[in-house]
């Protein structure tokens, strides 16, 4: 069977995050072990006890899901790598995607995202901004309703395509805040503002980016052993250059999670769709944009248990 998988971005992160896995796998264990040597930090402590206001932290909560979510891979890759496919990550979690298609090493796309989330939280804090998912369909484009809040109030774009009826935007507080009003008012459910430190995905992000660009080229970045569908695009990704390229796009522009589904969905209408990492968000996700396609998820020791037991994986 093949597979296909999914890495989950920031906010699916949670004290306790890893740890079952690391006292059932000595795979796993070794790749905690490695990210506290990597990053100088003891992240796993923070990752098995948090306090949660720490481990939410852009800069913590990156590096610590890239680990989860490689932890998860080096648990079952022995069982299920030979019949993996394709990955795909959400915003942080395209990291963690190429690092498992052996385009990263470990210690080197730990040190870019923890360099990533210092990048993201600076610009945050230089240019503040704000983040609100936005649910529930419109009888007129998101694009058109964010201009409007734009000339308004103050720059806010869509930031994150998650499914059909779930879209996240961002920008500018006052612009984020009249792109709310505008929404409900096309018809939108609700507007939820988002515990973020920073408009992400945003034109806010732009001062991030060279600093990003600098981590990315300290970083050996080889060819990806198996495609990788890039958030900016929806493309599959077999290039270093161009996936460097990308990853630096993802900063500011929307994460196309919704053409990513459907991407692959296309190409691998058969396939597992495999979420490794804490919880269910993506698996959630793709079962509202493809629910044709088979979904589970695998961040715990019990479910990597399963998905080992599965001999016909």
């Amino acid at each position: 069977m093949d597979v296909v998988l999914l890495f989950p971005g920031q906010g699916s992160q949670k004290p306790g995050m890893g740890k079952d896995l690391v006292e059932a796998f000595p795979a796993a264990a070794d790749v905690f072990e490695r990210a506290d040597r990597a990053l100088g930090v003891p992240l796993s402590r923070l990752c098995f006890d948090g306090p949660a206001e720490e481990l939410t932290l852009t800069q913590n909560a990156q590096p610590a899901l890239l680990a989860h979510g490689a932890a998860a891979w080096a648990a079952t890759r022995d069982v299920i790598g030979a019949n993996v496919v394709a990955a795909a990550g959400h915003s942080l979690g395209e990291f963690t995607a190429y690092h498992a298609a052996e385009a990263l090493s470990l210690d080197d796309a730990l040190r870019v995202v923890r360099r990533r989330g210092e990048l993201m939280y600076e610009a945050g804090v230089t240019r503040p901004g704000a983040m609100a998912a936005i649910l529930g369909d419109t009888n007129r484009p998101l694009e058109a309703i964010c201009a409007d809040a734009t000339r308004e109030a103050g720059l806010v774009v869509p930031a994150n395509y998650n499914a059909p009826g779930q879209t996240v935007v961002s920008g500018e507080e006052a612009g984020v805040e009249r792109a709310i009003v505008l929404a409900k008012d096309a018809g939108a459910k609700r507007g939820v503002r988002l515990n973020v430190s920073g408009a992400f995905h945003s034109p806010l992000m732009e001062r991030a980016s060279a600093g990003l660009g600098q981590a990315l080229a300290a970083s050996r970045f080889d060819e990806p052993h198996f495609a990788v569908y890039a958030n900016a695009t929806a493309e599959p990704v077999l290039g270093a250059e161009r996936a460097k390229t990308l990853l630096l796009d993802q900063l500011t522009q929307p994460v196309r999670w919704t053409d990513v589904v459907r991407a692959m969905a296309a190409r691998f209408p058969n396939a597992l769709y495999l979420e490794m990492g804490p919880g269910s968000v993506l698996s959630g996700l793709v079962r509202k944009i493809a629910p044709e396609l088979r979904t589970a998820t695998c961040g715990t020791a019990a479910e990597v248990g399963q998905i080992r037991g599965q001999v016909a994986v």
